[in-house]
C-alpha cells in the first residue's frame, strides 16, 4: 500500500472515531448550553473551565505532544527496546511531578489565575463562583496532560484508535454529571451561594480527566511500558524533549493563547452579557467540523513526517503535507460557506433549548459568522506546524506565534474600540481569524525558502477548483434558506428536518460539481470515509 493509501486509512480510523468524540461533544455543550444559558453563571463556568483547559491543550495536545513524538520515534528508530521504554517512564513521571504542581498552584492561587483573565473588567461574570469552579476544575490538567502523553506514545507506534476513543469517554462523563440524579446529591455538598449545576459540571469534568487517562495505561503496558516511579529530569531524551518544548509552548499553542486573549476582551464592559459563553459555543460548532478532519490528518501526518525526516526524506514530508493540506481544504472551505450562510439555523437547532434562548442564540451565531471566515487557516496551521516540528525546528512556529499573538492583540483592540457597536460581540472572533491566516502564509513562506517548493502551484490549481464549487454550493445554499422560511417553523423536528435537507443540497451540490471539474480531492475523500477492519489492522491501528 502507498504512504497516501496509508495515511487515508489510518486518517480514515481517526476521522470516523472523532466524529464520535464531536458528537458527544456537542451533547456535552448542548447539556451545558440547556442548565445554564448564556448566564452570569455559564460565563463564570466556561471562564473557570478555559483556564485548565488552555493549559492543557498546549502542554498535553500541544508542545508536549510536538516535542515528544519526534524524540521517541528517534529512540524508537536508534536505541534498544530497554532504553527507550526507560525513556518513556521518566518523562511520564517527570511530567506527572510537573503538572501536579501546576495543579496545586492553580488551586491555591485561584483568585489570581481568574484575576488574569478579567483584566477587562469582571462584566457579567460571578467572581466568586468562577474562583470556586476554578479550583474545582483546575487538578484535571495533571490527568489530561499524561493522557496527551500515552497518546503521542500510542500515536508513534501508529495506533490512533484508543487515544482518540478517549475523548469519547470523557465526553460521556460530563455528560453524565450534567443529569439531575447525578447533579442535585453533588452540588448539595458546595455552600450554598454556589449551589448550581455548574458545580457538578466541574466536577465531572475532573472524573473524566481521570477516567481517560485509565482506558489508555493498559495499552501502555502491553507494548512493554513499565509505570514503575522513576523522576529523573537529567535523562538525555528528557532534556531533549524539555528543549524542545520551551519554543514549542508558544508555537504549538499560540492558537489556544488567542482564545485565552478572546476571553480576556470578552470580560470588557464594551460586550454584551453571555460573550465568553457564546464565544465559547460558537468555537465548539467550528470544531465539529475542524476536530474531524484537520485533526484526524494532523495526529496521522505527525509520526509519518517524523519519521520521514529522521530517514532524510524530505521531498517525501513535503509531499505528505501538501497531500493533507488539499484533502483538509476540499472539506473546511465549503464547511466554512455552510456554517457563514446557515449560521443561525445550526446554532437554533443544536443549542436553543432550556436556558439557552432566542438573544444566546443570536449572540453565538454572530460570533461563529467571524470564526468560520478562518476555518480554513486554522485547520492548515495544524498540519504546517508538524511539518516544522518533525524537523526539530521549534524555533521558528515561536517567532512566528510571537508576531502573530502580537497581531491578534492589536487587532483586539483595535476592533474592539473602532467598531466593538457594529461587530457586537464577534471582535475577537474576527481577530482570532485574521491573525490565523498570517500565521499560516508566515509559516508556508519560510519553509519553502529553506526547503525548496512545496507545490504551490499544484494546491493553488486544487483550490481554484474548490472555490468554484462552494460558490456553487453556497448560491443552492443561499436560495434554499430564503425558500424554506426557516425563521417561521415553529416545531424543533420540523426545523431539524429543515436544517438537514438544506444541508444535504448543497453538499450534492459541492460533490456534483467537484465531479464534474474532475478533482482528485473527491475520490480520495471516498478513501478515507471507505475504511474496512481488515486494512486497519493490516496498518496495525488498535481498533
Amino acid at each position: 500500500m502507498t504512504e497516501k493509501g496509508k495515511l487515508l486509512k489510518s486518517a480514515s480510523v481517526v476521522a470516523l472515531i472523532t466524529v464520535i468524540s464531536r458528537v458527544c461533544g456537542y451533547l456535552r455543550d448542548q447539556r451545558v448550553a440547556l442548565l445554564l444559558g448564556t448566564s452570569p453563571v455559564a460565563d463564570s463556568f466556561i471562564l473557570a473551565f478555559r483556564i485548565p483547559n488552555m493549559i492543557r491543550r498546549i502542554t498535553g495536545e500541544g508542545a508536549l505532544g510536538a516535542s515528544f513524538i519526534p524524540v521517541f520515534t528517534g529512540y524508537l528508530r536508534t536505541k534498544s527496546q530497554r532504553e527507550t521504554w526507560a525513556f518513556a517512564q521518566r518523562m511520564f513521571w517527570d511530567v506527572a511531578v510537573i503538572l501536579a504542581v501546576l495543579s496545586i498552584l492553580g488551586c491555591v492561587f485561584s483568585r489570581q489565575v481568574i484575576g488574569i483573565f478579567t483584566l477587562m473588567g469582571v462584566n457579567h461574570v460571578h467572581w466568586d463562583l468562577a474562583v470556586y469552579l476554578n479550583r474545582i476544575i483546575f487538578p484535571c490538567i495533571l490527568f489530561l496532560g499524561l493522557t496527551a502523553l500515552a497518546s503521542g506514545i500510542l500515536n508513534s507506534f501508529r495506533q490512533f484508535a484508543l487515544p482518540t476513543w478517549s475523548s469519547v469517554t470523557f465526553n460521556l462523563v460530563v455528560i453524565g454529571s450534567s443529569f439531575a440524579v447525578v447533579y442535585q446529591p453533588l452540588i448539595k455538598w458546595a455552600p450554598e451561594a454556589y449551589r448550581s449545576p455548574a458545580v457538578a459540571l466541574a466536577v465531572g469534568i475532573v472524573v473524566a480527566s481521570m477516567v481517560s487517562l485509565a482506558i489508555q495505561l493498559p495499552a501502555l503496558r502491553k507494548l512493554g511500558m513499565k509505570f514503575r516511579p522513576d523522576v529523573n529530569f537529567q535523562d538525555p531524551g528528557v532534556r531533549q524533549t524539555g528543549k524542545l518544548m520551551a519554543p514549542v509552548f508558544f508555537g504549538a499553542g499560540v492558537f489556544q493563547i488567542n482564545f485565552f486573549i478572546d476571553t480576556i476582551f470578552a470580560t470588557s464592559s464594551r460586550m454584551p452579557s453571555g460573550s465568553i459563553t457564546s464565544l465559547y459555543v460558537s468555537d465548539r460548532v467550528m470544531e465539529l467540523v475542524l476536530g474531524v478532519y484537520a485533526m484526524a490528518l494532523s495526529t496521522v501526518i505527525f509520526p509519518t513526517m517524523s519519521h520521514q525526516a529522521a530517514d532524510g526524506k524530505h521531498d517525501e514530508m513535503k509531499q505528505t503535507f501538501g497531500f493533507a493540506l488539499r484533502i483538509v481544504s476540499f472539506i473546511t472551505i465549503p464547511a466554512a460557506i455552510g456554517l457563514i450562510l446557515l449560521r443561525v439555523p445550526i446554532t437554533q437547532v443544536l443549542f436553543q433549548h432550556g436556558e439557552f434562548g432566542a438573544r444566546s442564540t443570536a449572540l453565538t451565531s454572530h460570533a461563529l459568522l467571524f470564526y468560520s471566515l478562518g476555518l480554513p487557516a486554522f485547520a492548515a496551521i495544524k498540519l504546517i506546524t508538524p511539518m516544522y516540528y518533525s524537523t526539530h525546528d521549534t524555533l521558528t512556529p515561536t517567532k512566528v506565534g510571537i508576531y502573530s499573538l502580537a497581531l491578534h492583540i492589536l487587532l483586539n483592540v483595535f476592533l474592539l474600540f473602532a467598531f466593538g457597536r457594529y461587530l457586537w460581540n464577534a471582535s475577537p472572533a474576527l481577530a482570532s481569524s485574521l491573525s490565523a491566516y498570517f500565521n499560516f502564509a508566515a509559516l508556508f513562506v519560510i519553509f519553502r525558502g529553506r526547503y525548496g517548493r512545496l507545490g504551490a502551484a499544484a494546491i493553488l490549481s486544487s483550490l481554484g477548483k474548490m472555490i468554484v464549487c462552494a460558490a456553487a454550493m453556497a448560491a443552492a445554499c443561499y436560495a434554499a434558506l430564503r425558500f424554506a422560511h426557516f425563521e417561521s417553523i415553529e416545531h424543533f423536528a420540523s426545523q431539524a428536518a429543515m436544517l438537514v435537507a438544506m444541508m444535504a443540497l448543497s453538499v450534492g451540490v459541492y460533490f456534483a460539481l467537484a465531479k464534474v471539474l474532475r478533482c482528485e480531492e473527491l475520490p480520495e475523500l471516498f478513501l478515507l470515509l471507505r475504511r474496512s477492519e481488515p486494512e486497519a489492522a493490516a496498518l496495525g491501528i488498535d481498533l
